[in-house]
């Protein structure tokens, strides 16, 4: 199996759980291509154990062989894979080695990983993730216009955003607001569950359009079906509005119209374990938690 790896480094405290990972792999025969930053700050004897393999540093030299991508680190540094991997198609998993890791689910422990034995022999199952892209004139060349989770617009000022907002054609009332997320099933979890979204089940076909600290007591979030076309366009009275896509961000000057869509493909997600979405709430976010559910009486 061809394994690309990619993380940004590993802490200190990490070291014997990510040496420990990786003379498991390499012991299984899996073929290496690291993320050339990330390899090049690995610790010595961590490296020592690495004799052979392949350095990417973008998409366009990701070799094609590549049969499994693997995202070492947070949330952070799982949502920087897609743009990796882009639409190819190659099924992402996710190693915990941050903190919450609601989406890097798998967490290498001293003792029994069976997971990996898991991994490596392909006994995981693939949950096609709906992406969401932006077209916009401010977008650069290079910028890479899909994300997993969220695209977010934001002021830079202390003064409140207008945001018209029109679906398919119909207009919306015009928010008032700090800002808005556009949030895929994904993504309700992260900023748009901060801002007071729903929670939505990742097999849903919807997205959320939530305010951020809406000046309108009466503007709640919004679910919509995932096919439709977004029209956004953000008045500032200052400066432009930033927008970010998960970790990524440009700024779109006041006035200017960018049109959000379900992207053409989808990010394959790597769920192991028989693990559930349910399980991760209860896991990650503590939902439900009260002593009154412990209670034997």
């Amino acid at each position: 199996m061809n394994i690309a790896l990619f993380g940004r480094e590993i802490g200190e405290n990490n070291e014997k759980k990510f040496k420990l990972f990786i003379d498991a792999v390499i012991d299984k025969g899996a073929d290496l291509c690291f993320y050339n930053e990330f390899y090049n700050n690995l610790p010595l004897a961590i490296l020592k154990s690495i004799k052979k393999t392949k350095l990417f540093s973008s998409a366009v030299d990701l070799p094609e062989d590549v049969d499994l991508f693997l995202s070492l680190g947070g949330d952070g540094t799982f949502l920087t894979s897609l743009t990796f991997v882009r639409d190819r198609s190659i099924p992402v998993a996710g190693i915990n080695f941050g903190r919450l890791g609601f989406l890097t689910t798998a967490k290498v422990e001293i003792g029994d990983n069976k997971w990996i034995d898991d991994l490596l022999n392909g006994r995981f199952s693939i949950e096609k993730r709906a992406l969401i892209k932006l077209k916009s004139p401010s977008v650069q060349k290079g910028f890479y216009p899909y994300a997993i989770n969220e695209i977010s617009i934001q002021r830079q000022d202390p003064v409140m955003l207008s945001i018209e907002v029109r679906i398919n054609g119909m207009s919306l009332p015009q928010y008032w607001a700090d800002g808005l997320v556009i949030a895929t099933p994904t993504g309700s979890t992260a900023y748009s569950l901060s801002v007071g979204g729903p929670i939505v089940l990742p097999d849903s076909q919807v997205l959320i359009i939530a305010p951020i600290a809406p000046h309108n007591l009466n503007v709640r979030p919004l679910v919509v079906p995932i096919d439709y076309t977004l029209e956004v366009i953000v008045h500032s009275k200052k400066r432009e509005a930033i927008v970010t896509m998960d970790n990524r961000s440009f700024v779109v000057a006041s006035g200017e119209k960018m049109i959000i869509s379900k992207g053409e493909y989808f990010f394959n997600y790597v769920s192991l374990f028989d693990s559930n979405f349910i399980g991760a709430l209860n896991d990650k976010l503590l939902w439900g938690e009260d002593k009154r559910n412990n209670s034997k009486n």
